[in-house]
């Protein structure tokens, strides 16, 4: 289930246990925020649209901390007059955890106070007891000294033979000389 609210000017789709970063409102860390303008409420296939409101819909949150965005730079400059203006800017913002979505005091969904136990991993004896042995790695000493020398494979058994060496490619020598008289011998014709 999750609602779409109104605050600062902004739409946020906010869900109970997630928590959203809206403009610096000005409540202390630890209390408690209400988002009153709920544009909207989603439950699977049911949904409520407001005109402008869902009436009597409300989501409550809990105020974590308030803190700073990133720097951007500003930077102004107008051409052709040696004007420039260099300014950066951190945009606060207030965080806060969703904790319930209600409707006329009836509560539609609230986040878990405890968090959702990890997977559980299957322990290396559980996963696979008989995988090592059914899979036994021969380490290559204990191979060699399993098969005789002459039943042994050779090393190179497996690998492809060695290229042939590339031969050089050869052109027919021509001495200038003899190429003047060849063209000139058949022009003679």
């Amino acid at each position: 289930m999750y609602a779409i609210v109104e605050a600062c000017g902004r739409q946020y789709q906010l869900e109970a246990g997630k928590f959203v970063d809206i403009d610096l409102v000005p409540v202390e860390p630890g209390q408690e925020f209400v988002f009153d303008r709920v544009l909207m409420l989603v439950d699977g296939k049911d949904s409520q649209v407001g005109e402008p409101y869902v009436s009597g819909a409300k989501v409550t949150g809990k105020v974590l901390a308030h803190d700073r965005d990133s720097k951007i730079i500003v930077y102004k400059m107008r051409p052709k007059k040696g004007t420039r203006k260099k300014q950066g800017h951190r945009q606060g913002y207030t965080r806060v955890l969703v904790s319930q979505i209600s409707v006329n005091d009836k509560v539609l969904a609230e986040a878990r106070g405890d968090k959702k136990p990890a997977r559980e991993k299957p322990q290396p004896e559980a996963r696979g007891a008989e995988k090592p042995a059914a899979r036994a790695v021969k380490k290559p000493a204990a191979r060699a000294a399993e098969a005789p020398a002459a039943e042994r494979p050779a090393k190179t058994a497996g690998k492809p033979a060695a290229k042939p060496a590339r031969k050089a490619a050869t052109k027919p020598v021509t001495n200038p000389a003899e190429k003047q008289d060849t063209v000139s011998s058949s022009s003679q014709d």
